[in-house]
């Protein structure tokens, strides 16, 4: 298994329309604070950008920000709204060294298999700048699985999460908190900030 499962590369494919037509608000309240957290006009790398509402608001605040999802229709329509190229780039691409002040990736990196989510913060521990700043989100749990939508999930608990940015050397801080997603569902989730040393 590659850092994207197929099936749910599938699904975004199918469900692109829908799934950025949908009015989706920016994360604001975690935006702002991941926002402070970096240097005026810093340059901001975000995955799974989706229809492009946390870029967009990033953006108006004057950061250089790079929006990037998995999906090639989702980018695309993201790139429609932000009126600046949307890259299409799957996690285990990223090959940057150094080259950004922060990484934005909510709500995606949850796809990304168990055995291959070492490797994938490793790139993104590599592609920040000493200094820089990590924001994650997880749907919470205790094994991996399958959503209704046959979706894959990593469903990480906060101390697999600790262990493994552990293996970088990251001591990431660990909010929990209750949200939704696509199925509509009230869900679990952890947000995870990790910084990294110089």
């Amino acid at each position: 298994m590659t850092a994207q499962d197929d099936r749910t590369i599938e699904f975004y494919t199918r469900e692109a329309i829908a799934y950025t037509m949908r009015g989706q608000k920016a994360s604001e309240r975690r935006l702002l604070r991941f926002l402070d957290s970096l240097p005026a006009g810093g340059a901001v790398l975000e995955l799974g950008c989706g229809a492009g509402q946390d870029s967009e608001f990033m953006m108006t605040r004057g950061f250089a920000v790079r929006p990037t999802d998995g999906t090639p229709e989702i980018a695309r329509a993201a790139e429609r709204r932000l009126g600046v190229p949307v890259s299409t780039l799957l996690f285990h691409e990223i090959a940057e060294l150094r080259s950004y002040d922060g990484i934005w990736a909510n709500a995606c990196l949850v796809h990304v298999p168990r055995a291959e989510l070492p490797g994938i913060l490793g790139r993104i521990h590599a592609a920040l700048k000493p200094g820089g700043v990590f924001h994650a989100s997880f749907k919470a749990g205790d094994a991996e699985g399958r959503d209704g939508f046959d979706r894959y999930y990593n469903y990480p608990s906060e101390a697999w999460l600790r262990e493994v940015y552990g293996t970088l050397g990251w001591d990431p801080a660990i909010e929990a908190g209750i949200g939704g997603g696509y199925d509509n569902k009230p869900t679990e989730w952890l947000y995870v900030t990790a910084i990294r040393a110089g």
